[in-house]
């Protein structure tokens, strides 16, 4: 197998690192003017505060942008990058979970290189520069802090686009755990599935390589173990830092491969209600790993067993059999609603659904091919399935 791995990001893991967040941009000489992106949740919650007042009392000057919405839309990531420019700003810092750094991504991005995010998609416009990007995540989940790409919704055609290149990378990801201890229990659970889900797709996906498979096989086993007691017990320290080490894992894991049918479902789902990423990633979850199994049983049992969920004397489609049952009741123990029960979802909207599924840059990736026809199935088996 020929592969290549790549991730120049900076990596501060421990509890109480960002309290060293000043030090660590005057070690990195990032400038001295930042340009603080992060959701309204994040500000309103006041994890914020401590690290402006940190910034500002070491000479820092900090530029506010708020304007993030659980689906990042290109919109915002356009009106982003003008007030970066005109505030004349160095680095970028996002606070909080992949929306606000998904959002500073694409603003690095246009602010240095311009146009819009459809043009780097549809076009091929070069990523020719970037500003500088330092992650702070509050939520175990997404890993975008490490990843290559962010996806960002057009907000005229709901369409979920991925901007993926390797100049999207942070500079600095500082994983602090004491961030995620407010982290309401809903979230904690839909955040938590999303990194399982990157592990999951990051290791079976057509593309995955040995060192993304490390990494993910870490992530799996430590997020089943983790998720239930950081759901259940929010200060639950242990937890939360396993949590978090798990999403960062997975996080390594999906960004130098690729996810697959269920993200492209998922984002299908958030792209037309605006559904939580994670919420659409569980109701999902299960349906893809039993089309998938049916294309290739035996990675499907060892990834029961990577999970802890089924053992080495289990055959495959015993441990097929236990994957399906585990995941399923660990999203019903989790508190996540059945897709029928999501705001807003539709039959009469199931055709645009698949089409945006289908059309999502990671369905050639899937470990089974997938066709329109499958997506409608995997919809409507998960639309049939009863209320939690």
């Amino acid at each position: 197998m020929n592969f290549s791995y790549h991730c120049p990001t900076r990596i501060e893991f421990g509890m109480g690192k960002s309290q060293g967040l000043a030090g660590l941009l005057e070690e990195m000489q990032l400038g001295p003017r930042l340009f603080a992106v992060a959701d309204p949740g994040v500000v309103s919650a006041g994890l914020l505060d401590p690290l402006i007042f940190q910034l500002t009392h070491a000479g820092y000057s900090v530029e506010m942008f708020a304007q993030v919405m659980q689906n990042p839309r290109d919109t915002d990531c356009v009106a982003g990058a003008e007030q970066f420019r005109e505030a004349g700003c160095d680095a970028l810092l996002a606070v909080g979970g992949g929306s606000a750094m998904d959002t500073a991504k694409a603003i690095a991005l246009l602010a240095k290189s311009g146009g819009v995010p459809a043009e780097y998609v549809d076009e091929g416009r070069a990523y020719k520069e970037m500003a500088s990007v330092v992650c702070l995540p509050t939520t175990a989940g997404t890993g975008s802090e490490v990843t290559r790409s962010a996806v960002i919704t057009e907000a005229q055609t709901h369409r979920k686009m991925t901007l993926k290149h390797a100049h999207l990378r942070p500079k600095l990801a500082i994983l602090d755990p004491l961030l995620t201890l407010s982290v309401p229990p809903q979230v904690t659970a839909a955040t938590g599935i999303d990194a399982l889900v990157h592990a999951i797709e990051g290791t079976t996906c057509t593309v995955t390589q040995p060192i993304s498979q490390a990494f993910g096989v870490r992530a799996m086993a430590q997020i089943v173990s983790a998720l239930p007691r950081a759901y259940a017990q929010g200060q639950d320290l242990d937890a939360r830092s396993q949590m978090m080490e798990g999403s960062l894992l997975a996080g390594l894991c999906f960004g130098s491969a690729d996810v697959a049918a269920v993200h492209c479902l998922a984002e299908a789902l958030g792209s037309l209600y605006d559904t939580p990423h994670g919420v659409a990633n569980a109701v999902f979850l299960p349906h893809v790993l039993r089309f998938n199994a049916k294309g290739a049983m035996d990675l499907h049992a060892q990834v029961a067993r990577w999970l802890g969920l089924a053992g080495e004397e289990d055959g495959a489609e015993q441990a097929v059999a236990l994957l399906l049952a585990g995941v399923s009741s660990l999203i019903h123990n989790l508190g996540i609603p059945a897709l029928r029960n999501l705001p807003g979802v539709r039959e009469e909207d199931f055709p645009q659904l698949v089409e945006l599924a289908f059309a999502n840059n990671s369905t050639p990736s899937n470990v089974r091919p997938i066709t329109r026809k499958d997506y409608e199935d995997i919809l409507w088996e998960a639309f049939s399935q009863p209320s939690s």
